[in-house]
């Protein structure tokens, strides 16, 4: 364990807040907060020739969605259309969106061809300087580039652009070097050079969500991890990473977060914080959770404590925020929670009526939506939080 790791939890006193078995298996006591249904005239592509999903908000230092230009920018992960949307991971690039007045409009890629040191650009998130034009941007690259063969190895980037609002769509231009943001040494987190898992079951070191702690005014990076030396199949965990000083480097701490037995991928973690309590939210779908153990559906996810490192309690007793609908188990993923209590999400598989995709593979690609879902909302009391409906 490193110095700053150490220093972290005498500190803070803080172990990972588990989301355990007993939480997940209480699921099945309460109504479930199903989202609404998905239907025809919600599946609105933004893109006609490439399968959108993955998105997340340029934001200001608070955590607030940026206003730019009379609207929002958004970056988005693409791929072309393809007759299996499920291979889109592969070749995964990230776009540049802009939302203003209701409307989503595509502004190309956002960053330039060759500047990921990955085979692919899987989720992140995005940041702009207070005052200034230059954007911050977090990134997972995947694989590594020019290399032979199917790669999960995953690292996380830091890049800077400039935002160039003098033609007729925003672009980010300018992009430096990307640079390693944290060298995973194994103590607390699976090293993926060595043990990557198996399709279906990859481990995890992605979805980097910075943000800066009005606590003690330090900067931070949520992750999605894989907890180190586990002895279970299933050992999701959210990771953290502080700002190293007289380093450009972020150093890896304990995770503040485990599934370890229950869950194996805690998904695009991120952060609200209300009335002085940290809300920590993940995705998680149904097909992740350990065999043989309770099994949440596909939805969002979220616990709540008094500070970044915990300790923390899932919400509504099991962690639960929003489900789809029984109906359809497939209908969107990856859900954000904004400052506004607005929730994000894409179009996954809709409109099933109970068909299964592997049993007719046709509707793989027929009832993909690729595109961004219908916007929610959540109210949080406390450790309660209720969905209320479409925004």
């Amino acid at each position: 364990m490193s110095t700053l790791a150490r220093d972290i939890e005498q500190e803070r006193d803080y172990s990972a807040s588990l989301w355990t078995a007993e939480c997940v298996a209480d699921i099945a006591r309460f109504p479930l907060p199903e989202a609404p249904l998905i239907a025809e005239r919600d599946v609105m592509p933004v893109s006609a020739d490439h399968d959108l999903w993955d998105v997340w908000p340029l934001q200001s230092l608070d955590g607030s969605v940026a206003e730019i230009a009379g609207g929002q920018l958004w970056m988005i992960l693409s791929a072309p259309k393809m007759d299996d949307p499920g291979m889109r991971h592969d070749v995964a690039r990230t776009r540049l969106l802009m939302l203003r007045d209701g409307i989503w409009q595509d502004c190309g890629m956002l960053f330039p061809d060759n500047l990921n040191p990955g085979a692919r650009e899987w989720s992140g998130a995005a940041r702009i300087e207070p005052g200034t034009n230059r954007v911050i941007a977090y990134f997972t690259a995947t694989g590594r580039r020019g290399a032979k063969g199917r790669s999960f190895e995953q690292r996380l980037f830091q890049t800077s652009g400039r935002l160039d609002l003098t033609g007729t769509m925003p672009r980010i231009t300018d992009w430096s070097t990307p640079r390693l943001l944290t060298d995973n040494d194994g103590a607390h987190y699976v090293d993926l050079a060595i043990d990557q898992g198996v399709p279906g079951n990859i481990r995890g070191f992605r979805d980097p969500y910075w943000l800066r702690d009005p606590a003690d005014g330090l900067d931070y990076i949520l992750f999605t991890g894989s907890k180190a030396r586990s002895s279970h199949t299933h050992n999701g965990v959210i990771g953290l990473a502080r700002a190293a000083t007289g380093s450009d480097l972020f150093e890896l701490i304990p995770p503040i977060i485990s599934a370890d037995g229950v869950c194996n991928e805690l998904e695009r973690p991120h952060v609200v914080i209300r009335g002085g309590l940290y809300y920590i939210f993940w995705s998680s779908q149904s097909s992740v959770f350990a065999h043989g153990a309770p099994a949440g559906p596909t939805g969002l996810y979220g616990m709540v404590g008094a500070s970044l490192t915990g300790p923390f309690e899932p919400l509504n007793g099991t962690g639960l925020v929003i489900s789809n609908p029984v109906a359809e188990p497939r209908q969107a993923y990856c859900w954000q929670v904004l400052d506004t209590l607005e929730v994000i999400s894409f179009i996954d598989h809709w409109g099933l009526n109970g068909r299964d995709i592997f049993a007719e593979p046709a509707l793989q690609r027929q009832q993909f939506g690729g595109t961004i879902a219908p916007m929610l909302t959540i109210e949080l009391d406390g450790n309660k939080s209720r969905l209320l409906g479409l925004a």
